[in-house]
């Protein structure tokens, strides 16, 4: 059993882990990212569409090309890279324990970043009536399958979900040659981007089929057609309006889920909204020394916003592990220097708002704070107001949102540290609620 000593250590190699790593790096920090795969680069290496790099290299780069360039800051960096290696435990002490083909690997860290990234929902999730043919997979292993393998998944595809990588896969199979029927999506609204929706479904003639789901799978051995039905505003399916649909593939774009069972065996606290991670505006979690970023966090729309975040978490890392160092000399003072206790402030969603990063405040603060949030709904005019108890801290001018689009509102240190001491009835520290609430045109 090999035996090593990191200052942090980076569980995942795609675009999360990779910047998060880098920033460490940056600061000072002996680094390792520990990656599964034979490469780095995570989902991107599979993504051969545009679209990537827009904010953070302000270029249109595909997934392999996004992914290259933070590959090859790795290499020159000179951070250590275990491929080809499987996290089995992380225990709330820092202890990575790994294999690979060498034998059994034990590292120590001074602190760890989460960057597993996020896995997606399979049939058995939304318990699709039927038999069990081959035919029916996820969006995403249709992607690997014709990107990476240079397999046709079938000629005749239906797509169930509007999230962005079934929308992307419609326009990549119709390039192809195989005919996509329809995109068919439970809710009354689209899930994917906009621009996904108008550049892979309206550029090629391909119907969107809203409030409608799939109600039965047909066929055996092999999946031979599929039946579908129109939903009510309460999701009950609307019996006269079933129809069955002759196909020989049905693709699942039916969301994401962060990989978090490594979190929960190091005694990770989950929100049960996002079954990612709870953190605080360091992006640690209730685990000190303990950071998570990316999609494990919680499922991001674009891949720059997941390098920025990752970023921060991989700065926060390492300073963590810098101010355990210093711990003692600092110890060593606290008789004269003066009190720094910090203030935990709970930071939640209210109206129409279905989670918020980071899930709880520190005050006092010296930096500021950026609050990530989805709406829970497409809503065409509404106003975004944050505010603990009756202190309003942001009220923002009314628009039109979408749950698909990532938001962000940014609160100063001012704004946090005025809220220190604030008391609600209870006598509990109160707490901050994010809500986004309709306007009258």
């Amino acid at each position: 059993m090999k035996q090593l000593a990191y200052d942090v250590v980076v569980i995942g190699g795609g675009p999360a882990g990779m910047a998060a790593a880098l920033k460490a790096n940056e600061k000072g920090a002996s680094v390792a990212i520990i990656e599964r795969n034979d490469e780095l680069g995570g989902i991107l290496n599979q993504c051969i569409h545009s679209g990537f790099g827009l904010s953070y290299f302000k270029q249109e780069l595909t997934g392999p090309e996004y992914a290259e360039l933070f590959i090859k800051q790795v290499a020159a960096a000179g951070i250590d890279v275990y491929l080809n290696t499987m996290v089995i435990d992380l225990s709330p002490d820092h202890q990575v324990k790994a294999s690979n083909e060498e034998g059994m690997l034990v590292l120590s860290a001074g602190a760890i970043v989460l960057a597993m990234g996020c896995r997606e929902r399979t049939r058995g999730a939304i318990k699709i009536p039927g038999s069990r043919p081959a035919g029916v997979l996820t969006a995403g292993l249709a992607q690997r399958y014709v990107n990476i393998e240079n397999r046709k998944p079938g000629e005749r595809i239906v797509i169930l979900g509007s999230g962005d990588i079934g929308l992307i896969m419609a326009r990549r199979l119709t390039l192809e040659g195989m005919q996509v029927l329809g995109v068919y999506e439970l809710m009354p609204y689209a899930n994917g981007l906009y621009r996904n929706i108008k550049n892979c479904l309206d550029d090629f003639g391909i119907p969107l089929h809203l409030s409608t789901t799939v109600t039965n799978i047909i066929g055996y051995p092999h999946l031979e057609a599929i039946e579908v039905a129109q939903v009510d505003e309460n999701l009950a399916v609307i019996e006269e309006t079933r129809e069955v649909i002759a196909c020989d593939t049905l693709l699942l774009s039916i969301g994401l889920i962060p990989e978090n069972e490594l979190s929960q065996k190091s005694g990770v606290s989950l929100n049960p909204r996002t079954n990612g991670p709870l953190v605080n505006q360091a992006l640690e979690t209730d685990q000190p020394g303990i950071f998570a970023c990316g999609n494990v966090l919680h499922v991001h729309d674009l891949v720059d916003n997941v390098t920025l975040e990752a970023e921060q978490a991989g700065i926060a890392a390492a300073d963590y592990v810098r101010q355990q160092k210093v711990g003692v000399s600092e110890n060593r003072l606290a008789a004269t220097a003066p009190s720094k206790i910090k203030t935990i402030i709970p930071l939640g969603p209210g109206v129409n708002v279905g989670y918020t990063v980071p899930a709880k405040l520190t005050s006092p603060s010296s930096k500021e704070v950026r609050i990530l949030f989805r709406v829970r709904k497409p809503l065409e005019q509404a106003e975004v107001v944050i505010q603990s108890g009756a202190t309003i801290l942001y009220q923002g001018k009314p628009r039109a949102f979408k749950p698909s689009v990532m938001e962000e509102v940014v609160l100063s240190p001012a704004e946090i540290n005025g809220l220190n001491g604030l008391k609600g009835q209870s006598g509990a520290e109160q707490a901050i609620i994010v809500s986004v609430r309709e306007v009258k045109k």
